[in-house]
């Protein structure tokens, strides 16, 4: 128990630093624990040894799929329903482009010009297709488009881009056993139940015992994560369905969903991040910089094109298409998960899984930088904002003064 707590101190003091460092660099937190994993994996494996850091201990790795499944979960959770409705077209365009053209290019690149295998060059096809749905969400919040339809409208395009990646990956690299059958069924039966099931639940529990949705959410996402890993899955496929199906039930509670955050990003995603970040090989993209040089360029040039013209169906204005384009050019999450997926599955060599990781934090930051310094589209943000803003916050005030309180129940 003794290693077990100093590995544990070990890896939160890191998770520490990265948000020491986030704070001052003003860097998404998710993509500086990356940052510095990788850099405490460089140390130990330069000055100790590449077991040091205990990324491969099996109660590490618990925690950190837990956090890639929650985290899954939550991305799905918080999207807006009523957004996919009266937006639909243009979600759908815009996400499918988003996830068709770097797919299909990306893997070509690696394929044809790399030289990998089909198996590895369609991995990094799916890796690299995903637009980063903590990244996008963190800059609608910070600038205020998350008020806006065209910030909703680029979170919904954002959800279904991710859900082509996360079928893909379930498709193309599942085993088709008998399992798989069983599984399938199973995730039909549960989508197909959680919608009427969890509100009767919440209304009879969720006020009278400690952290009752905490619990259901967690026996949910534990439950098929354990079918989809027996099937010879990944945990983190069915928890995005799960949460964009319980979205109407759960997000509308903000304070459940700040908590089920809280757990989220205090706790379990550093551990994710960190060792996703700690198992790049810096060696290897020292050895090759030019792999990651065609790789970062097939991901920015398909997405471009691909959704240059997707993106002007709808938006005319100059500043509002690059946003919007740069903005899903960007990748980190599901990036991650699906270059660590083929890495654990042995899809990847550990130098392909660097390369892949790499190009997945340079897409989170460049596109973002460029975003924000050349493109903002600031005329969409003052009056209409503020409008919103102001209603919001009017109508949780009207709320206060008529709701009676409630028992206090923590999740």
């Amino acid at each position: 128990m003794e290693q077990t707590f100093a590995i544990a101190a070990l890896w939160v003091g890191l998770a520490l630093v990265a948000t020491f460092l986030g704070t001052r660099l003003k860097i998404s937190n998710a993509l500086m624990e990356i940052s510095v994993g990788i850099v405490a994996g460089a140390v130990a494996t330069r000055y100790f040894d590449s077991e040091a850091l205990g990324a491969k201990q099996p109660w590490l790795v618990f925690i950190a799929s837990t956090g890639a499944v929650v985290l899954t979960f939550l991305a799905g959770a918080e999207l807006d329903p009523g957004t996919m409705r009266a937006k639909w077209k243009e979600v759908i365009v815009v996400g499918l482009v988003s996830f068709a053209a770097p797919f299909l290019g990306c893997a070509a690149v690696a394929r044809f010009v790399l030289g990998w295998s089909p198996a590895s060059s369609w991995l990094a096809g799916i890796a690299l297709s995903t637009t980063s749905m903590a990244v996008v969400y963190a800059v609608m919040l910070e600038t205020g488009f998350n008020k806006t339809d065209f910030g909703k409208g680029i979170l919904g395009a954002c959800f279904v881009t991710d859900l082509g990646t996360v079928l893909a990956l379930g498709l193309m690299f599942a085993p088709f056993t008998w399992k798989t059958g069983v599984f399938m069924v199973a995730c039909i039966v549960a989508f197909v139940l959680l919608p009427l099931v969890t509100p009767h639940l919440i209304n009879h529990y969720a006020n009278r015992t400690a952290a009752f949705r905490t619990k259901w959410v967690l026996f949910i996402l534990f439950g098929l994560g354990a079918l989809s890993i027996w099937a010879g899955s990944e945990a983190v496929l069915p928890a995005y369905i799960a949460g964009m199906l319980l979205s109407k039930y759960l997000a509308h509670d903000h304070h459940f969903i700040r908590r089920l955050r809280t757990l989220t990003i205090g706790f379990l995603s550093p551990f994710y991040f960190l060792r996703a970040g700690s198992l790049v090989s810096v060696s290897a993209l020292a050895a090759a910089p030019l792999v990651f040089l065609a790789l970062f360029g097939s991901k920015i040039v398909t997405k471009v094109f691909g959704l240059v013209p997707a993106v002007s169906a709808f938006r005319r204005d100059r500043n509002e298409r690059w946003y919007y384009t740069l903005m899903m050019s960007t990748g980190l999450t599901f990036g991650t998960i699906s270059a660590l997926f083929g890495l654990s599955h042995g899809i990847v060599t550990q130098d392909q899984y660097s390369h892949l990781v790499a190009v997945v934090i340079g897409s989170a930051v460049v596109p973002t930088l460029i975003a924000g310094a050349l493109f903002l589209p600031r005329h969409l943000l003052t009056p209409r904002v503020e409008a919103e803003v102001a209603a919001e916050a009017a109508a949780v005030a009207a709320r206060r003064q008529t709701e009676q309180p409630e028992p206090l129940e923590e999740g």
